[in-house]
């Protein structure tokens, strides 16, 4: 890992603070949210193909799933996000492995990197969540080397996520503020031209990630508890509408129930760039 000297000339931006303690609040519990999209990561991991010793940074990391694999394959580990409870966890997750990762509190629209840094750099389902897309693509280009690679995975536009995150969304509160652009735009081949085309040759690949728990209460438990935007919305609604969220979530996962459990079938879209 390289820090820039001008590290404290890039702070959070204003507008990133807010977020920064919504997925914040998830902590150590987050874990179990990576737990149920390890498949999409093991895909991720496998296409950004690191070496040993290969400088390689996991951007908007939560608590490190993604940055212990890149380490288990002798990668050399850098981690950024924005939530420092999840870096508490993503530090102590990682020592408890035995893995060596600079773990490093920054934002993903104005990295304290330096410029040509990475080798390799993979997100999963991390950067698309972004204020500002155009200012973390610019990011994305910066910070990796020419002949360098990176892989995002994102979450398609019209898959049981989307669906979820709109019975998120129905429990929101309205703002006056302009909302930032939906994260699902990661998930179209002309918003990813449009981000990343100008600096990376990129190509494109479909994937399923199968999320599998015993039943709709226990993807709750895991969301209310580990999922900061879930956490935070939850705990600002009223008990009777809290309990409405509560159930429509638990519902959306039990109609996947199968003979065992709950499978919910989860569309994304691994994509792959070389840095031109």
């Amino acid at each position: 890992m390289t820090l820039t000297q001008e590290t404290l000339e890039r702070p959070f931006r204003a507008h990133n603070v807010a977020p920064a303690n919504i997925w914040s609040a998830g902590g150590a519990a987050y874990d179990e949210i990576s737990r149920g999209i390890g498949d999409a990561i093991e895909h991720a991991v496998n296409r950004v193909e690191v070496a040993p010793d290969e400088p390689a940074l996991d951007l908007a990391t939560g608590t490190g799933w993604t940055a212990r694999r890149l380490a288990a394959q002798g990668a050399k580990v850098t981690a950024v996000d924005f939530a420092p409870n999840m870096l508490t966890a993503a530090r102590d997750l990682a020592a408890a492995e035995g893995r060596k990762i600079a773990f490093v509190e920054g934002d993903a629209e104005a990295l304290p990197l330096s410029d040509g840094a990475f080798d390799r750099v993979i997100s999963t389902f991390g950067v698309m969540f972004v204020q500002r897309p155009e200012d973390a693509a610019a990011e994305l280009a910066r910070i990796c080397r020419p002949g360098g690679r990176i892989v995002l995975a994102v979450w398609t536009p019209d898959g049981n996520v989307f669906e979820m995150f709109k019975i998120i969304k129905s429990y929101m509160p309205a703002t006056d503020s302009t909302p930032p652009p939906p994260p699902f735009d990661w998930g179209r081949s002309e918003r990813l031209q449009a981000l990343l085309g100008e600096a990376f040759d990129l190509a494109v690949e479909e994937g399923t990630s199968f999320y599998r728990v015993p039943d709709g209460a226990t993807a709750w438990r895991h969301f209310v508890e580990g999922y900061g935007p879930v956490r935070a919305l939850a705990g600002k609604l009223d008990p009777a509408l809290r309990a409405r969220f509560e159930a429509d979530f638990i519902a959306f996962h039990d109609g996947f129930g199968d003979r065992l459990g709950v499978t919910v079938p989860r569309t994304y879209r691994i994509v792959r760039g070389i840095r031109r």
